[in-house]
């Protein structure tokens, strides 16, 4: 999807929200991602959203000015979840830092789109340093999503399955069973957490 098309979803929904009055919501996103030293099927609970710096912030234009926002995500939630994933079994889940991009290629230190301008070992060296800064899986959504949820005063939560570890590669090699099997784990997480505020729970 990206951060504009989730810009836009995120501006609707809220406004719906506003309008129907409802108070002491969560939202969560689901989605899929690239690992940073983690193996493929583990789920990342995000601690902080981070820009492609490494930096807790997002950056919005607005009417030629730069307005820089947080993008800190509710660390109650964030444990609660993670406390959620170590009751579910066979479902490892991790707590770390996101990185969120604006593009899927060269954004993301891909060796294989049409356009490269790096080599191997500076792909390395990056995604090294990623590491090092606390990021454990890429995407392309959680800052615009942590930023927007933090100045409307909504608690939040991102919740990403790692398709590959980007250490080893840029491709997917998964069996297409064991992905569709490895996209259902954040769903997984989150039921269980619902189910469990519900009173659900066995």
């Amino acid at each position: 999807m990206g951060v504009p098309s989730i810009s836009i979803m995120m501006h609707e929904l809220i406004k719906l929200l506003h309008h129907a009055r409802c108070r002491d919501v969560t939202l969560i996103r689901i989605g899929t991602s690239g690992g940073v030293g983690l193996e493929p099927g583990t789920v990342v609970i995000t601690d902080t959203a981070v820009d492609s710096f490494f930096q807790p912030q997002f950056e919005q234009v607005v009417l030629g000015k730069v307005i820089v926002r947080s993008t800190q995500l509710d660390e109650n939630l964030a444990q609660e979840l993670l406390q959620c994933g170590k009751e579910i079994p066979n479902l490892p889940t991790v707590l770390g830092n996101t990185m969120c991009t604006h593009d899927f290629y060269e954004g993301q230190g891909r060796l294989d789109g049409a356009l490269c301008s790096f080599s191997t070992e500076d792909k390395l060296e990056y995604l090294r340093k990623a590491h090092e800064a606390g990021v454990r899986n890429i995407e392309m959504e959680s800052t615009v999503f942590a930023a927007m949820c933090r100045v409307c005063g909504l608690k939040a939560a991102v919740i990403c399955v790692t398709l590959l570890d980007r250490f080893k590669g840029d491709q997917i090699s998964t069996p297409h069973e064991l992905l569709l099997e490895y996209q259902q784990r954040p769903q997984y997480l989150v039921s269980h957490f619902i189910k469990k505020h519900l009173g659900l729970h066995n």
